[in-house]
């Protein structure tokens, strides 16, 4: 059957995902992203039938991941923070469009 095809090719790529996510391989996000994208894209074509269960799980575990990924950015702009890369807040140009403000901070002094 084609959905359950697409339902299995979705906790696949759902499950590459996290495991690209737990050990930092950007190829493979990369990767697993793209295999549930599609994944995603033939379920809403051929939606499966009495197969909500199933769906409720995946859904979950996207949302899993997602958690996942927002503690890593957020782990992300606080070492860029530290290291005087990036402000905490975006500033607004003369235009209203939102920068990140660029502050330099020595780290050490010669």
């Amino acid at each position: 059957m084609p959905s359950d095809d697409a339902l299995e090719r979705l906790a696949s790529a759902l499950a590459d995902e996290r495991r690209a996510l737990l050990g930092h391989d950007i190829e493979l996000l990369v990767r697993s992203t793209h295999d549930k994208l599609d994944a995603l894209r033939r379920l809403e074509a051929e939606l499966p039938d009495g197969r909500g269960e199933r769906l409720s799980e995946l859904a979950e575990a996207n949302r899993s991941n997602g958690a996942l990924l927002a503690r890593r950015r957020r782990e992300v702009n606080w070492a860029l923070r530290h290291l005087g890369r990036a402000e905490s807040a975006p500033a607004y140009d003369a235009q209203g469009q939102a920068q990140q403000l660029q502050a330099r901070r020595e780290l050490a002094v010669v």
